[in-house]
């Protein structure tokens, strides 16, 4: 019940927004739940953060893909646990490997596999280095602190709308300063 509970809520803060990302990749560890796979045995029954699962089925019902990007030393565990959690089908993407790259592998992997644009992606982490490096690809990079929850959903909807309305008002400056040049050059 919580699940479908969360999800309501969800899709209500998702509707507030008239610009959607088309992909939204997650982090696991301490971001989807709250615990390192590594100190963990795969015959374990895991947990996902209470809001995490109703936000996922949310994100799906709205359309948005959903990848996943794991810097995980243990990825036979890690993904065990995404089979046993159910959600293993809700995802286009899974990186799921041990990186010294703080993501951009992960995030080049999943363009290649997606061809969705950088800037055209969510990010949700609980490391700062993380964030750091993925938004500097221009993917939209919100660090949670407490795993995934409604407000970081509506703190990352907010940051993606505001970043997307930036790059339209640059194309649109862009555009007319092109404009203006190219048409006092044929004056001269």
């Amino acid at each position: 019940m919580a699940d479908e509970s969360v999800k309501t809520e969800a899709l209500q803060i998702i509707g507030m927004f008239q610009v959607l990302p088309k992909l939204v990749v997650f982090d696991l560890d301490y971001t989807l739940w709250p615990f390192y796979c590594e100190c963990r045995s795969k015959r374990e029954m895991p947990s996902l953060y209470p809001h995490a699962k109703g936000i996922l089925y949310a994100l799906k019902d709205k359309g948005i893909d959903l990848a996943i990007a794991s810097r995980s030393p243990t990825s036979d565990i890690a993904k065990t646990f995404v089979d046993k959690l159910g959600i293993n089908s809700m995802f286009v993407a899974q990186e799921i490997f041990s990186s010294w790259t703080h993501k951009t592998d992960h995030f080049q992997r999943i363009h290649s596999r997606t061809g969705v644009p950088f800037n055209s992606m969510l990010f949700f982490d609980d490391e700062d280095r993380n964030i750091e490096t993925v938004s500097k690809m221009g993917v939209t990079s919100i660090l949670v602190g407490n795993g995934v929850n409604l407000g970081a959903l509506r703190q990352g909807l907010t940051k993606y709308s505001q970043n997307v309305n930036k790059i339209e008002k640059n194309k649109q400056k862009w555009t007319k300063y092109t404009k203006n040049s190219t048409s006092s050059e044929k004056t001269e």
